[in-house]
């Protein structure tokens, strides 16, 4: 077992004072049998009223409400984690899905039905293309055999970039530029997963590594498909691996761009755009 502290800093900078609408943040870890959130504190000003919610994939939101003008936003979100041990590839798939293509069991199909659905239908025919050029799907191949190559296929061979505009690249753009941010690529990897008939979905967090003991961390993005027997298994096409709890879910969704970690609107002169700041810091206890 570890313990792990997050440290996550958003500051945004007005020129002049603005109304500041409803935010939602998205900071909180989602809790499992190999994460335990020990301690959490949320640091925000203004000073807003604060509600707390789960929506309707579980995820943790606080929506914060402000009075009064400001030419600040500061968020400040610190939680200490226990991280218990886990064994990625410890896990058995049940008979019927060990090899593709396979149905996922009737009683599970209308729940796992919009994870199948595809955000970029149009981009069908340039990832068709592209997992056909892959050779993967010309033999007979076993399920996570073909998901591990094609999420290094994706890792090995695209360049990684740290993009700040908001939002995601489509998966067509992606392959077009054969590089992208790690929510780029988590995007391409699920929508060729659910061309595949794969349920998948997108997960937003944090990921502990020794350099990011200095400060130096991002927030991150990485993939899970849905697997008979083990579940929700992640894949993270920027290294290749399979999830391990080294990686920190905070809010899955099955729009890549349906959860960032802080969202909401202020009201303000015509054309002023703020400045920003983020600050992420995974650190041993």
């Amino acid at each position: 077992m570890r313990r792990l502290k997050i440290s996550h800093v958003t500051e945004y900078y007005y020129s002049t004072p603005v109304s500041l609408q409803p935010h939602r943040l998205r900071l909180r870890p989602l809790e499992s049998h190999s994460l335990r959130i020990e301690a959490s504190t949320l640091e925000i000003f203004p000073t807003p009223s604060v509600c707390w919610y789960r929506d309707a994939l579980g995820n943790s939101v606080a929506t914060v409400s402000f009075g009064d003008v400001s030419t600040t936003l500061r968020v400040l979100s610190e939680v200490e984690i226990s991280v218990y041990e886990d064994a990625p590839l410890d896990f058995l798939m049940e008979n019927y899905a060990i090899n593709f293509p396979f149905d996922y069991a009737i009683d599970e199909q209308s729940d796992l039905a919009p994870f199948e659905q595809n955000v970029y239908p149009l981009d069908r025919p340039q990832v068709l293309e592209w997992l056909d050029g892959l050779g993967l799907l010309q033999r007979p191949i076993e399920t996570l055999v073909l998901l591990s190559a094609l999420n290094c296929q994706i890792a090995n061979t695209f360049t990684y970039q740290i993009r700040e505009e908001e939002g995601v690249q489509s998966p067509a753009k992606t392959l077009a530029l054969q590089s992208g941010s790690c929510r780029d690529f988590a995007a391409l990897f699920i929508e060729a997963c659910r061309f595949m008939g794969f349920a998948s979905r997108f997960v937003s967090g944090y990921l502990h590594m020794p350099d990011n003991e200095t400060g130096n961390a991002t927030t991150h993005a990485w993939a899970e498909v849905y697997l008979p027997g083990p579940g929700w298994k992640g894949f993270d096409p920027t290294s290749g691996l399979i999830i391990s709890n080294h990686h920190i879910p905070v809010a899955v969704a099955r729009h890549p761009e349906a959860v960032p970690p802080v969202s909401g609107s202020y009201i303000g002169p015509l054309g002023q755009l703020p400045g920003l700041i983020v600050s992420v810091r995974v650190s041993e206890i």
